[in-house]
């Protein structure tokens, strides 16, 4: 029996109007301000001009969200295409399913190519804007442990993470607490 653990958020939203304001949302939102903030000190600090950095990120940011729902579609073909499943699905990101990788994969391509054009120095840029990233990440993390998903095998340690039953992946209905 485990007598210490990390419990998990009751609620991942709340409601405005007609609309659900996700803690996943925000939590990732909260993850770009931050990256766009360090990598934004870090540029200007090596010389780099705001404007030029700004312009490259106002296109990596949707394209890196395009990128990370399109990995998150390839790599989970089964869920989006096949007998009764609506294929414009795919498109409804509003219903879950992004990954890191095709958000950086997606956001270094468009940064890439708009600093190719703009005369900006790519990996210079890069530097600049990795450790921001990596904290951004973190950020996003804190919106999978309000959605009660990306845990790991069971555990009975204290610093073990609840899981409600509703959350809890197929064949570990019976085990409360994850890494």
């Amino acid at each position: 029996m485990v007598t210490l653990f990390i419990p998990s958020p009751s609620i991942s939203g709340f409601p405005i109007g007609p609309l659900t304001i996700r803690f996943y949302s925000l939590c990732l939102i909260t993850g770009m301000i931050a990256a766009w903030i360090i990598g934004l000190r870090r540029w200007k600090a090596r010389g780099g001009r705001q404007d030029s950095f700004e312009l490259i990120l106002l296109w990596a940011i949707p394209l890196g969200i395009v990128g990370a729902r399109a990995y998150h579609v390839l790599t989970h073909l089964g869920d989006y295409f096949g007998p009764g499943i609506n294929p414009w699905s795919v498109f409804f990101i509003w219903e879950g399913g992004i990954a890191i990788y095709g958000a950086v994969g997606g956001g270094a391509l468009a940064a890439w190519l708009v600093a190719r054009r703009e005369k900006v120095a790519f990996a210079a840029f890069a530097d600049a804007l990795a450790p921001g990233i990596a904290i951004g990440q973190a950020f996003g993390r804190f919106g999978n442990w309000f959605n009660q998903e990306l845990y790991g095998l069971p555990t009975d340690l204290p610093w073990g993470l609840q899981i409600d039953p509703a959350h809890r992946a197929p064949g570990f209905e019976q085990y409360a607490t994850f890494h």
